[in-house]
């Protein structure tokens, strides 16, 4: 028992410290209890095919699978809508839309992939980053106590319930683990909560400079025009039979006079990106063409052109993890120096359309066809991601600007969300372990294409699965050695006539103050098996207890280094120590108080 407290304060020390990497002290650990005999050593190594582990693994390949598909996307799109520029309204569509999927996707690769989706929406409405990202963030955390799949400590609590289950004393009833929505009723308060929170009082927690600037000054319209300095917006027109376009070339269709970009064109059932210079155009032919609304709308009037209000034909090929603007630079050694742009061919050769040349303090926006190229210069372009990796192969330029370089797979959405939805259903209504059923999710997506094997490896955060299989071991410890016992009858010395809800209130605390110094998971292995032996020796409800360890280390918000997800947007969003410590505390008050209500009306006090 000794043996294990002391390496209890070990394993704190070193994470409080981080003289190590937190996985590489993971694997010490495990190597010690191993030598040290505290753990059988045909059972030292179970956590890594846990039910926790897989689970985790399983669900964050589902998560790049949906990520893949341009789910996320689709909903930034479907926030932007329903916002209307409104940044109240913004904020909390973001808030509710990341909370709420949270409860089903891993919390770290959800605030992960969120942030370059917010950072456009930021982008295009003129709401401050600052005021976006913490608040989302924290309302992923408290949406992922809706479900048991969603973050570590929950994914593991099930397994340190049955390792407990294994030491309980002789007569002492069984602990019940926890299906896969059980929690749902505490999650549902939790996030509500948190939404409230921060409708309430983002503005006073997170102020800004420039606070009376107008939200909806800078919208979808202008956004090529702030970043690029191209202004407009895509824009899909068709050619009527009696259009002056029917049988000209593409290049002849760009010379005339206030006509926008040309993007895309479709002819009959093809439809493609950055159309070659002599592409005819015929009736019926639909163009997505950029430019400022009101002069797309006065250049098809001229040219009997009928305009779409949305993108009925190219919405997928515009899709931001398909296609978008890029800057590429024209390096001394390129083939393209001394070129004009026209004789490059650049649409035809490589499906890449050059919107503009930005050339020292110039910028060339009309007749790009006809400028001649040199060392330095800056290309604007639009293509699609892949086709733009292939140009950038022969190193005539090289692209600056960050792009999904991985393959996205739009029209594999249906299987995805079908996947998803099937190992949801699985872990709800069967009996299946929750590890099956979500590789069954997993499996679907990898048969079905959504992603490839490589590409599921590589969805997988190997640091978070090695520091959570090889910390079980050490909870094990605690409980099989009666650490967590002394322990919790040293507590109960001095708390022993204490309510069901101080009590609960006490380990609460302690989770929050160890979850604050070591990870969410070392905190949730040491304080899980004393939790439950304290709940064993007051007359408490010790799956109760457990539940309220698993959730309190989960809602840590004051130290950005205590929480992934709280680490992911620090710096994009540019936050400090006390902006954290300002909205953390009172939310974190907040929390644990709603946490206790909706435990104890949920499971009673008993």
């Amino acid at each position: 028992m000794l043996l294990v407290l002391g390496l209890v304060c070990f394993t704190v020390f070193m994470l409080v410290l981080e003289w190590i990497r937190a996985d590489l002290i993971a694997l010490l650990v495990i190597v010690v209890i191993g030598i040290t005999r505290l753990v059988p050593v045909e059972q030292l190594f179970e956590g890594f095919a846990g039910n926790a582990v897989i689970s985790l693994i399983a669900v964050m390949i589902m998560g790049a699978g949906l990520d893949r598909t341009g789910v996320l996307n689709k909903t930034a799109s479907f926030i932007l809508r329903l916002a209307g520029g409104a940044e109240a309204r913004l904020r909390f569509l973001i808030n509710a839309v990341a909370g709420g999927l949270s409860s089903i996707l891993q919390s770290q690769a959800l605030a992960a992939l969120f942030v370059p989706v917010v950072g456009r929406v930021s982008a295009r409405t003129g709401v401050p980053l600052k005021r976006l990202l913490l608040p989302m963030a924290c309302c992923i955390l408290a949406g992922t106590n809706t479900t048991m799949i969603s973050n570590s400590p929950l994914i593991l609590l099930n397994d340190l319930i049955l390792s407990a289950n294994r030491n309980l004393p002789p007569g002492a009833q069984t602990i019940e683990t926890f299906k896969l929505f059980a929690i749902t009723p505490i999650g549902i308060p939790l996030l509500i909560a948190g939404l409230l929170f921060f409708a309430l009082f983002t503005r006073r927690l997170l102020p800004v400079e420039d606070e009376g600037q107008d939200a909806t000054a800078s919208r979808t319209e202008t956004y090529f025009s702030e970043v690029y300095g191209i202004d407009g917006d895509v824009v899909e027109v068709t050619v009527t039979a009696e259009s002056p376009l029917v049988g000209m070339s593409v290049a002849e269709a760009e010379a005339l006079r206030n006509a926008p970009l040309i993007l895309a064109i479709k002819n009959g059932n093809e439809s493609r990106l950055a159309p070659p210079a002599d592409l005819m155009i015929w009736v019926g032919t639909v163009l997505g063409v950029l430019g400022k609304r009101d002069a797309v709308n006065d250049f098809a009037a001229n040219n009997l052109l009928t305009v779409r209000t949305r993108l009925a034909h190219f919405g997928d090929m515009f899709n931001p993890t398909r296609a978008g603007i890029s800057e590429a630079v024209v390096p001394p050694n390129s083939r393209f120096v001394k070129k004009v742009v026209g004789d490059l061919r650049m649409r035809k050769r490589y499906g890449v359309s050059v919107l503009a040349v930005y050339r020292g303090e110039e910028v060339f926006r009309e007749d790009v066809r006809k400028l001649t190229l040199m060392p330095g210069d800056t290309l604007v372009l639009h293509s699609l991601w892949r086709d733009l990796a292939q140009a950038a192969e022969d190193h005539d330029i090289v692209v600056v600007t960050d792009y999904p370089k991985a393959e996205q797979r739009p029209g594999k959405i249906r299987y995805a969300l079908l996947f998803f939805a099937l190992a949801m259903g699985l872990g709800l209504f069967t009996d299946l372990k929750l590890s099956i059923a979500m590789l069954v999710g997993a499996v679907g997506m990898l048969l079905s294409g959504v992603l490839n094997m490589e590409e599921a490896y590589a969805s997988i955060n190997w640091k978070t699965i090695f520091t959570l299989a090889c910390l079980i071991p050490l909870g094990w410890a605690m409980d099989s050695t009666g650490a967590a016992a002394w322990m919790a009858q040293e507590i109960l010395v001095y708390c022993g006539d204490w309510p069901q809800w101080a009590l609960q209130a006490c380990v609460a605390l302690l989770a929050l103050f160890f979850s604050q110094v070591v990870s969410n998971v070392g905190a949730t292995v040491m304080m899980v098996p004393m939790a439950i032996n304290i709940a064993l020796a007051s007359n408490g409800n010790p799956s109760v207890y457990a539940l309220i360890v698993a959730i309190s280390t989960s809602n840590s918000f004051i130290i950005g280094s205590a929480n992934p997800v709280l680490t992911i947007i620090a710096g994009p969003g540019g936050y400090r120590a006390r902006d954290l410590i300002r909205v953390g505390i009172p939310l974190t008050l907040l929390m644990l108080v709603v946490l206790l209500i909706s435990v104890n009306l949920v499971f009673g006090t008993r």
